[in-house]
Formats: C-alpha cells, sequence, structure tokens
C-alpha cells in the first residue's frame, strides 16, 4: 500500500543538491518490544515505545534534543498493539486486550502532545481459546485501517476502521471455497473507502499451469456487497506479484514476475489493471526478459543459470497516466552451521548461522497499454549475518520530480551512505551521502519515514541505543 503518484514524462533534471544531517540524542533500549516512529507532529519528531508491559511516546525537538516524554495509558488485561498510523495533526493506536475472559479490539487518537483525543471499543470477538494473530493494514491515504485474521485456516474475518471519524464502519467474514492458506493466499488490501480486496491464487504449480488464475473478492462493505470474479494466467506460473489500487485511475493494479515452468527462476514479469466494476475488461501483458538484462543484472552468474533466481518484488509506484514502476531486489538468504559446532554429535542447541544477501535492485517502467518505457538496473552488495537484514535493502524516497533509493553501502559499523537519483527517462545517477565512521551509527533504511517533499527521518540502532536521524535537502 506504499504508493505515490508520479508523471514521468515531464520531470525536471536534478541539477544539484546538498544534505542536512541531524542525529539526534540516544534513545537506551532495554526491554523494548518495538518501536514506531510516527512522524513529525507538532514540530516535533515522535517515537512509540513498546515496552511490553508499558508504552510511552518520546518527542524531539527540531534541533534533535529530546523535549519530553509521556507514558501511554492502554488498557491494563494484556493489553497488545495491532497497528499504528499517523495522521497530520494526530496519531491512532488500534490495540486488543482481554475483558472478562473476551478479547476486544479498541483504538486510541492522540494529538501531537500524546494527549488522549478520542478512545473507542470497535469490537468484541467474545472469548477466543487461541491468539488470533492480527494482521493490521492501512490505505494508501492513511484515512481507513483493516484488521483480518484467519480462523481454523479457512475463513477470513476483517474489521474496517474509519480512523479519522474512528469508528467500526464494517465487519465480515469470508470464507473462499477449495481454500488453502499457504497455497493460495497472496494479498489483502484496503482502499481508501475503507472497502476490503482479498487475493488468492490457484493452480500456481507446473502440472496445474494452464489452469492457473487469479481469484479476487472485494467486499464493499457500505452495501455488504461481496464481487469475485478470477483472472486466468494460463500456461505461466507466479514467482512474485504485488497488488496495489490505483485511485487516481479506479483500477486493481498487479505487477511482478513470471515463470514458464520453473518456479526456481523468474522468465519475465507482468503487469495487471483491473477496472473493479467491468473486471472482464482487464489487461494483462506479460514481457521476457531480454538476454542482455539478465547479463547485466546478474554479472559473471549469468552464465550459471537462465533467467533471474532469487528476486523479490518490492514495491510498485504509480503513474499518473496509469502506469507503473516496478521495482524488485536480488535478496536471498543462506543457513548454514556456525562455526566452530562439533558436526560429530546432534547438537540440540540448534545453533545455524543465516546469511542475508541484498544486491541489485531493477526498476521497469510501464505503460498503461502494458508496453515497456524502460529498464534500468541499480547495482548494490550488502552482505550480513543474523541480523534479519534490518540494515540492509533501501528507502525509496519519493517526489513529484524524482526517486531517489538510499542504502548502506556495506552492512558494518564503519559504512557509506549512498542514493541513486532516478530520472524519468530510466538514467541513474549514483551519489555518496555520509559516512558513519566515528558517528556511531548503523541506519535501518527500510523503516525510515518520509516527513515530505525533502526530509525523511531514519532510525539508526547500535548496541542496544536507538537514534534519529534527520536528513533534509536543500
Amino acid at each position: 500500500m506504499k504508493s505515490v503518484y508520479i508523471f514521468f514524462l515531464l520531470l525536471i533534471p536534478l541539477l544539484g543538491s546538498s544534505q542536512k544531517i541531524t542525529v539526534s540524542e540516544p534513545i537506551i533500549l532495554r526491554s523494548d518490544v518495538a518501536y514506531d516512529l510516527i512522524g513529525n507532529l507538532g514540530g516535533n519528531t515522535l517515537v512509540f515505545r513498546d515496552k511490553g508491559t508499558s508504552f510511552e511516546v518520546v518527542a524531539f525537538n527540531p534541533q534533535m534534543k529530546e523535549a519530553w516524554s509521556k507514558e501511554i495509558e492502554l488498557d491494563a488485561r494484556q493489553p497488545k498493539v495491532i497497528g499504528l498510523v499517523a495522521g497530520k495533526t494526530d496519531f491512532t493506536i488500534v490495540y486488543q486486550f482481554r475483558a472478562k475472559s473476551h478479547t476486544i479490539i479498541k483504538a486510541h487518537k492522540y494529538g501531537p502532545g500524546a494527549n488522549l483525543l478520542d478512545s473507542v471499543s470497535l469490537a468484541d470477538l467474545g472469548y477466543l481459546f487461541y491468539n488470533p494473530g492480527f494482521e493490521f493494514i492501512r490505505s494508501e491515504d492513511r484515512s481507513k485501517g483493516l484488521i483480518y485474521f484467519l480462523e481454523k485456516q479457512e475463513m477470513f474475518k476483517a474489521y474496517s476502521i474509519d480512523l479519522e471519524n474512528l469508528h467500526l464502519k464494517w465487519k465480515a467474514i469470508l470464507q473462499p471455497e477449495d481454500f488453502n492458506y499457504y497455497q493460495n493466499f497472496r494479498e489483502v488490501l484496503v482502499d481508501n473507502y475503507g472497502n476490503m480486496t482479498l487475493i488468492l491464487e490457484k493452480n500456481n504449480f507446473r502440472s496445474k499451469r494452464e489452469e492457473h488464475f487469479f481469484e479476487i473478492h472485494t467486499y464493499y462493505g457500505t452495501s455488504s456487497k461481496l464481487v469475485k470474479y478470477s483472472i486466468p494466467i494460463p500456461n505461466k506460473l507466479t514467482y512474485d506479484a504485488y497488488f496495489t489500487y490505483d485511485h487516481l485511475n479506479d483500477r486493481l493494479i498487479a505487477a511482478g514476475l513470471y515463470s514458464d515452468k520453473n518456479l526456481g527462476r523468474a522468465d519475465g514479469y507482468f503487469y495487471l489493471s483491473v477496472p473493479p466494476q467491468n473486471h472482464e475488461e482487464h489487461l494483462l501483458a506479460f514481457t521476457e526478459f531480454e538476454e542482455d538484462f539478465i547479463s547485466a543484472l546478474l554479472g559473471k552468474e549469468s552464465d550459471k543459470t537462465k533467467g533471474l533466481p532469487e528476486a523479490s518484488i518490492q514495491e510498485i509506484v504509480l503513474r499518473l497516466d496509469g502506469g507503473i514502476l516496478l521495482i524488485g531486489e536480488r535478496n536471498r538468504t543462506f543457513e548454514r552451521r556456525a562455526a566452530g559446532v562439533n558436526r560429530t554429535f546432534y547438537d540440540v542447541s540448534g545453533r545455524f548461522a543465516i546469511d542475508y544477501y541484498y544486491d541489485e535492485v531493477f526498476v521497469v517502467s510501464i505503460h498503461p497499454d502494458g508496453k515497456t518505457h524502460w529498464k534500468t538496473i541499480l547495482h548494490k552488495k550488502q552482505y550480513s549475518q543474523d541480523d534479519d537484514g534490518i540494515y540492509s535493502s533501501y528507502f525509496l524516497f519519493k517526489t513529484p520530480s524524482n526517486l531517489r533509493f538510499l542504502f548502506n553501502d556495506e552492512i558494518k559499523y564503519e559504512n557509506t551512505v549512498s542514493e541513486y537519483v532516478l530520472k524519468g527517462n530510466g538514467a541513474a545517477e549514483r551519489n555518496s551521502l555520509l559516512s558513519t565512521e566515528n558517528l556511531k551509527l548503523r541506519l535501518r533504511f527500510r523503516d525510515a519515514v518520509q516527513v515530505n517533499a525533502s526530509e525523511l527521518i531514519i532510525p539508526s540502532e547500535r548496541r542496544n541505543r536507538l537514534k534519529l536521524v534527520r536528513l533534509e535537502y536543500n
């Protein structure tokens, strides 16, 4: 659901830029379960801390000095945060708690000073003998939220929330036929009106590829209407896919990688555009990878394999004209026995080292008719071990005139931060932004927050110390 509309036909070339870096005072992370960057409210940068049994908001002033901190009081019985959404002038925390053995979903809305503005109980789920495993997603304009969970591995229970007026819009149960979560589930979306779209995938096997299709379930909460339809994907297998909703052009959009026969590699990419009210007139286009593109992407590895292995779609950027930018990344994990472990005997501790590789990013610009506009490759090499890859990959900084891919050159304590500035014709310029030498920073770009068209906040986590880094483009 991360999307921004960009018109790539009228771009002004970047003539030069400079940056201003401001680093906050550290927050000591002792027993914190998680933290969220709320963003800028009331002139301060706010951070929400989940300490497991208590909750706190910390504010940093424009000079990134700690201005104040405030405890957040949720209900006393086992509160657990489900999701947090920041608006322009407030933020909302959606959470669950127990009351008389019932599971309750509740929401609190807070102002810029973390003062409680509104509190609403959204749903009583009754007595549950299991943990529902709530998932939370928000709409593109942040006005709607959706909570859903899977019950008995066969039915979806969903709750749509109006985050602006803080009330439950609707609740529903969807029970698809012949449904296997691990084989069929692809994605859930919520649009700016609070409607839910559930995307399933059927027959994504080599033996059944002639009958392969996407199954779409859209629930319109206001009318309690469920619309179900299928999009055939004959003779192709889905290697990876990403769905989003284009509100400007009123289209369900999907793009991804496909395989002809072998799901161990991708043979090309596809683009899907569906008018929800007239889904039979959808557009589906496939484009095979060119050998030159694969060679440039894989380098020496291209001699060992055909197609593109070990890649995933990270996001889609929507264009004003109905086209898209498809953004993918080469990434993989490798598990191996940790060094020094005696291989002669069974190791009950199960000590394994996990290597994380995040390498080249590739961007494909696709016209609304499904034809390719251009393709480009952004080269990088990132390797880390036993860190869940939290310092790897990139952050996409979006403005109407350009896209910036920010990332760590290497995953280590002393590191250089770089960016690619992507222009409207697909040309990319690489710049070095800063060195973290002697700054005691380890930047988590994937968890950064864009504040406006010229500013972003990046969390740095090193040795249980959280710092916020504000990067401003002049």
